[in-house]
This record gives C-alpha cells, structure tokens and sequence, in this order.
C-alpha cells in the first residue's frame, strides 16, 4: 500500500480513538488536522487499512461500523444504552473449538454481545437505588 498524509492521519486517529470509532467519529477527529479531507476519504481509507490488515472492522448488525486498532483476536460488546463498545471477555477455545466444527473453511470470526455495559448497569443499580 502506498503511503499517503491522509492514510496516515487516519490510522492515527484510529490509534488515539481507542474507544472502537465509528468512521463518522474518525473524520470529525481528523478533520481538525487536515480541513481539506473528506468523509468519503476517511471511508475509502478505512477500507483500505481493514484490507491490509492493520485496522479490524467491528460490524454491529443494523449499527454504523466500528474501527479497532487492536488487531490479535477479540470479541467485543455493544451496548443498547450507550451505543458504546468495548473489548470483551469470551473463552477464545470456545469459540475456536465452534469454527473448528464447522463444516468448509471459515476466514474469520467475530463476536459481538449485544446488551448493557458495566457502567450503564452500574448507573441503572444507582437509579434504582434511590
């Protein structure tokens, strides 16, 4: 892949947003480095660096697609209450033992858990408290 100022800057804001961007949130972030970029730039440029290895795509079903610098396996959780997403724990062998027994050849797997975050359950505890 040839370097470009752009790429660049994108990979780097995917870097310093370590809290799984949307590609929205990565142009707003960029875009005060670089005034000319566009958004459908950012969008060719996260394509580009999730081809080439170097960002994984977080697919949430009927939700915007979320970036992740961290690239060794990893499942993550959405939450409905905050739209945030964050790293999960799953047991890896698990799920390496599910898409062994899969018949042909599976690329890849990703887990996504859909439902409350820590800290919105927290919240909600405290809400309910009082």
């Amino acid at each position: 892949m040839r370097y470009s100022k752009q790429r660049e800057l994108v990979m780097q804001t995917v870097q310093n947003l370590c809290d799984h961007p949307t590609a929205e949130e990565i142009y707003d972030a960029a875009v005060k480095e670089c005034p000319g970029l566009s958004l459908g730039t950012v969008y060719r440029n996260l394509n580009s660096l999730v081809d080439a290895g170097w960002v994984r795509r977080v697919s949430i079903p009927g939700k915007a697609d979320r970036f992740d610098h961290t690239l060794p396996w990893h499942s993550h959780l959405y939450c409905t209450m905050c739209g945030s997403v964050t790293d999960a724990e799953v047991d890896e062998k698990q799920v390496m033992k599910l898409v062994k027994n899969q018949k042909g050849h599976v690329q890849d797997c990703a887990v996504v858990l859909i439902g409350v975050c820590e800290a919105c359950c927290e919240k909600q505890a405290q809400e309910n408290a009082h």
